[in-house]
């Protein structure tokens, strides 16, 4: 008898967090590591929402609450979706979680079936091709290209779906590239998801970080239709710094949000309870944090476009939103896992493979590092693709 399901088994490690690892192992051996393979911000949680959690946890907030969340938190995200994203939700509709991966998690699980398709445009996000598999879906990856900047088109949508097609999923502000879809992008992907009734799953984890002109459209903004097969997932790990609080949420049509909470009743319980209390306050509180991170993030982003764009043998889309930059390295003709790995050995740079992406010919790098760090890791990226 095996002892590990097939799911399970079937499973990778993730390439994201195997790059991060092995740069503080070096790091650890008293090695200079210049880390360009960050997903969190450098920030530190603005200090409003630290003394939000302290006082619940002293005035003895530590018991359970209801598993989907406190009512008070559920209520403050309808607020905010309906202030920042031009959406009406109720509370039942919302399912608060630890952190946005287990959201896309319980959402696959509330509505795929066995051998049901998902349609995820690549570059993608690391986890989503696993957690659709490990639902017992099957991911169906659509290339995406620089020259449409990274986005899936309505018309890719309509060439790889199938009659089993049951969820796309649809990023934006994307990672790893940084692209923003329009609004007539997504409408336009909308009403196909309309026509066929497949469920659209947006991850809006980025939406406040949104550079020049580029404006976040949340998906189930756009039509009652598209609304009643989005499921919205957020969370507060990027906008707020709160990556290690884990706190996410998902806004979904009733009878998935009822789906959501079964699950959620059967496994998490709920999310921390002092946690939330921090939650509330980062959304009624000061929001002054979320433009000063942006204003900072854009100088930054603006000083590494600069940079790569002058280097030989890469090519690179100017990301509109999140803190990434893809860059395309077919010219170098290195594997991405090789290459990242001459990186980090040789000029210790550290850097994510596009392999983990479902792009080979690619690598990540992220901003949410310090000026100086952005300037040595650049340095030493320029001379990597000089000399190769």
């Amino acid at each position: 008898m095996e002892l590990i399901s097939d799911y399970v088994a079937a499973l990778t490690p993730s390439l994201t967090l195997a790059v991060t690892n092995k740069a503080k192992e070096m790091k650890a051996r008293g090695e200079q590591v210049f880390g360009l393979a960050g997903g969190e911000p450098d920030k530190d949680t603005p200090d409003n929402i630290k003394q939000a959690a302290i006082k619940a946890l002293n005035e003895g907030q530590t018991k359970y609450t209801p598993s989907v969340g406190l009512p008070a938190l559920r209520q403050a995200i309808c607020d905010k979706l309906k202030r920042d994203n031009g959406l009406e939700y109720n509370i039942n509709q919302i399912c608060v979680t630890s952190g946005a991966k287990p959201a896309e998690y319980e959402a696959m699980r509330a509505v795929l079936n066995e051998g049901d398709e998902v349609i995820i445009p690549a570059p993608y996000w690391v986890s989503y091709p696993s957690m659709v598999r490990l639902c017992g879906g099957v991911p169906v990856i659509v290339p995406t290209t620089a020259e449409n900047g990274w986005k899936i088109t309505a018309e890719q949508f309509e060439e790889y779906m199938t009659p089993r097609t049951k969820m796309i999923i649809i990023t934006t502000p994307h990672n790893p590239t940084g692209a923003v879809y329009t609004e007539e992008e997504l409408r336009a992907i909308g009403e196909v998801a309309v026509g066929e009734d497949i469920i659209i799953m947006a991850d809006e984890i980025y939406e406040y970080l949104t550079y020049g002109d580029t404006k976040m459209v949340s998906m189930a903004s756009l039509s009652k239709e598209i609304y009643d097969l989005t499921i919205t997932i957020n969370g507060f790990s990027k906008g707020y710094a709160m990556t290690g609080w884990r706190l996410g949420y998902s806004a979904a049509p009733e009878p998935i949000a009822k789906s959501i909470k079964l699950i959620q009743d059967h496994t998490a319980s709920n999310t921390t309870t002092f946690a939330q209390y921090g939650a509330i306050e980062a959304l009624t509180g000061d929001q002054s944090f979320i433009a000063d991170l942006r204003e900072e993030y854009d100088f930054r982003r603006q000083y590494v476009y600069q940079r790569l764009c002058a280097m030989p043998k890469i090519k690179v889309v100017e990301p509109q939103g999140a803190f990434y930059f893809f860059i395309d390295t077919t010219e170098l003709g290195i594997p991405s896992l090789e290459l990242c790995n001459q990186l980090l050995d040789r000029y210790k740079v550290a850097a994510v493979p596009g392999i983990a992406f479902g792009y080979d010919n690619g690598i990540r790098i992220s901003y949410c590092t310090s000026l100086d760090v952005l300037k040595e890791g650049l340095d030493r990226l320029e001379e990597f693709c000089k000399k190769h």
